[in-house]
């Protein structure tokens, strides 16, 4: 049987042999998976693409591929991007180790230990740049994390562009130095949002986010009715993931206080990821799914429809997603991620509103 570490030893071989010393290359991922099919006898019996998959990711953690999101994916679940890019072949260059020692109370160089590929003259440079920052941070005001980029690295995206940028992609966490050392914030990015005619700032306590541009528009003209659920004075136009970086401004705009967050996406995977990863990552707000909402929309069952290709069907955000539900709504749901289904928050019209009211 051919183990989990010749899956992997054989497509580091064949990204090695793409790699070039001067210019990324593009590969893609179906003919590499086929040229592994060729090579293993009982790929299939193995489930070989899972040990494909893993093997992938991991390159990708090393920085060795980078994803071309362009939305075309390699067909299979888990889904891969179709396209990566193969970066340049790294020259091995051995730090100084009493270099390293010098450095030893700022910086954490296990990773460089292990990863002797990353101990790179252009890696070496950004350390010492960030050491000496940190020589003087006291003294030092906090700014935007792509203020603080394009000071330290030459380029205001260098920490958050990985297609242009794959080096910095990691890089705090390879020298265990966190964005609060460094004296700089990623800055919430502000959103669009609707409050009540009428209403003013200190007044609000419920505010209602909703997933897609249509449902906003569509819960404003019945918030101004007095039709919609919950009867929140603020709806916020989630834009998809967005909100999970643009939630954070919220509290930079209005009075603190404790607000009810009612939140509606699509019965999907995506919707279901990120209202669980808001309510994770902002434990002390009273976040939950508008559950009047939901209910509305598996009302709809009847207009399902298939699941966005590339979507990653996450089973424990799922589950704490159904937990919110009665037993006869989760048998529901659960029909829903057996046949591969969702349904859009889109079904959700003035028309269809008004028929359960």
């Amino acid at each position: 049987m051919i183990t989990i570490d010749v899956i992997e030893t054989r497509v580091r071989g064949f990204v090695e042999d793409i790699q070039h010393p001067k210019q990324k290359k593009r590969i893609n991922i179906n003919d590499l998976e086929l040229q592994l099919r060729r090579l293993t006898d009982d790929y299939f019996e193995m489930d070989g693409y899972s040990l494909f998959y893993r093997a992938i990711e991991a390159l990708q953690v090393e920085g060795q591929l980078i994803a071309i999101q362009n939305n075309q994916y390699n067909g299979k679940i888990p889904a891969l991007p179709l396209f990566y890019w193969v970066n340049i072949k790294m020259n091995i260059v051995k730090w100084d180790r009493l270099e390293m020692m010098k450095l030893g109370d700022q910086f954490d160089f296990s990773f460089y230990e292990k990863h002797p590929d990353w101990q790179t003259e252009d890696e070496w440079d950004r350390i010492l740049k960030v050491y000496t920052f940190l020589k003087t941070c006291r003294e030092r005001e906090t700014v935007s994390l792509e203020e603080r980029s394009l000071e330290l690295f030459g380029h205001e995206k260098f920490l958050l562009d990985a297609d242009s940028f794959p080096e910095g992609k990691g890089f705090l966490a390879r020298i265990g130095v966190s964005e609060e050392q460094l004296k700089m914030v990623n800055f919430g990015e502000p959103f669009v949002f609707w409050m009540k005619q009428g209403i003013e700032i200190k007044d609000i306590q419920r505010v209602l986010i909703v997933e897609n541009l249509s449902f906003f528009h569509t819960s404003i003209k019945l918030l101004e009715a007095n039709e919609l659920d919950y009867e929140p004075e603020l709806i916020i136009y989630g834009e998809g993931t967005k909100i999970e970086r643009s939630f954070s401004f919220f509290f930079r705009m209005f009075p603190s206080k404790n607000y009810l967050f009612y939140y509606a996406g699509d019965l999907d995977a995506a919707g279901y990821g990120i209202l669980i990863r808001l309510i994770e990552k902002y434990r002390d707000c009273c976040i939950q799914p508008a559950l009047k909402v939901y209910r509305k929309m598996l009302e709809c069952l009847e207009q399902r429809n298939d699941q966005k290709q590339g979507q990653t069907q996450n089973i424990k955000y799922r589950d704490a997603f159904f937990q919110w539900f009665t037993e006869k709504e989760q048998n529901l749901l659960q029909q829903l991620w057996q046949e591969n289904k969702r349904i859009p928050q889109e079904v959700l019209t003035i028309e269809t509103w008004r028929r359960w009211t």
